[in-house]
C-alpha cells in the first residue's frame, strides 16, 4: 500500500485533493499532515484518512511524518517564504526518509520568475533527484472568496493595481482533481510539469462585469497606483508581507507576456475545466453576503 502525505490538508487545495481522492478508485493510504492532531482532525472529520503531526515551522515534526510517506503532496503556506530555513531541511529529510515522489503545488510561470519562493523550491526538489511532478496553477478563482472578498462584499469593488493585464484562471476544485489523478498514479507523471488553467483569460474589468452579471449587483473595478494601494491596505491592517505578495501577483503581470491557456485539466481528469461563470454561480452566497 502506497502512503501519500498531504501537507496543507486543512486548506482549500488540501481539502479539495482529499475530496477528489474520495471520488476515484486508488490504492493509497491517505495521511493528512496537520499542525494540531486535535483541532485539525475535527476540520477533516468527514473524510476517511489518517493523521500525522506536521508543522512547516517545526523541523522536528518532519522526520516522524515523512518516515511513513511514499508520496508527498507539498505546498507552500503563504506566510512561509524562507526557503533555506524551512524547505531545504524538509527536502533533505525527504531524501533520508526515502520519499519516492514529490508532487509540488507551484505557480504558473514559475520558471520565468526567480524571485518567487516557488522557483527556489522547485530547484531544491530537482537537485534532490527525488522524482517529482510540478503542478503550476493559474490565478485562483477562490481569491475572490478569500483575500479579495472584503472589498467585493463590503464595497462591491475589485481594488487591485492590475491595470488591463489579462490573467489565466483556475478553480481549486480542478487543482484537487488533477492532484488526485497524479498522486494516485505517480509513475505516469515522473519529472513532469503541468500548467493548470481554464479555457479563458480575463482582465479584472472583464471579471467585474461577469461578477456583476451573475450576482445581480454592480461590481466596480479600480486599479490604483502602488502607493495608494499600499496605504489603503495598511489602513485595513493587512500585513506588509501580504501586501507585497498582492503587488507581485497583480502588478507585475502588467509588464509580462500574457500567460498561456492550457488543456491539462481536461487531459488529466477527463473533465472540462470549471469556468469563471460556474465558479461565481457556485459561490453566490459567499460573494454577496457578509459572514
Amino acid at each position: 500500500m502506497t502512503t501519500v502525505l498531504i501537507t496543507g490538508s486543512s486548506g482549500n487545495v488540501g481539502k479539495e485533493l482529499i475530496k477528489a481522492l474520495g471520488e476515484i478508485k486508488h490504492n493509497l493510504t491517505i495521511c493528512a499532515g496537520v499542525r494540531s492532531l486535535h483541532e485539525d482532525r475535527g476540520m477533516l472529520a468527514d473524510y476517511k484518512i489518517e493523521y500525522k503531526k506536521f508543522d512547516f515551522t517545526d523541523i522536528k515534526s518532519f522526520k516522524p511524518a515523512l518516515s511513513v510517506c511514499d508520496v508527498l503532496f507539498l505546498l507552500r503556506p503563504p506566510q512561509i517564504s524562507r526557503v533555506e530555513k524551512y524547505f531545504k531541511p524538509l527536502i533533505d529529510t525527504c531524501k533520508s526518509a526515502t520519499v519516492r515522489h514529490i508532487v509540488f503545488l507551484s505557480v504558473q510561470g514559475v520558471e520565468k520568475s526567480k524571485i518567487i519562493p516557488h522557483h527556489k523550491i522547485e530547484k531544491l526538489i530537482v537537485d534532490s533527484e527525488i522524482p517529482y511532478t510540478f503542478l503550476r496553477p493559474a490565478y485562483f478563482m477562490q481569491n475572490f472568496t478569500t483575500t479579495l472578498r472584503n472589498d467585493l462584499v463590503n464595497k462591491r469593488q475589485i481594488y487591485l493595481p492590475a491595470g488591463n493585464a489579462k490573467f489565466t484562471l483556475i478553480d481549486v476544485r480542478d487543482i484537487g482533481s488533477v492532484a488526485a489523478s497524479v498522486v494516485s498514479n505517480v509513475s505516469q507523471h515522473v519529472n513532469k510539469s503541468y500548467e493548470l488553467t481554464c479555457k479563458e483569460k480575463l482582465n479584472f474589468l472583464q471579471m467585474a462585469k461577469k461578477l456583476s452579471e451573475h450576482l445581480g449587483i454592480q461590481i466596480q473595478y479600480r486599479s490604483p497606483d502602488l502607493i495608494s494601494f499600499f496605504f489603503r491596505k495598511r489602513k485595513e491592517r493587512i500585513p506588509i508581507m501580504l501586501i507585497g505578495v498582492m503587488i507581485m501577483l497583480h502588478y507585475f503581470p502588467r509588464f509580462q507576456k500574457e500567460p498561456d491557456v492550457t488543456d491539462w485539466v481536461e487531459r488529466l481528469t477527463g473533465k472540462e475545466a470549471i469556468t469563471f461563470e460556474q465558479f461565481v454561480n457556485d459561490n453566490k452566497k459567499l460573494l454577496v453576503s457578509q459572514i
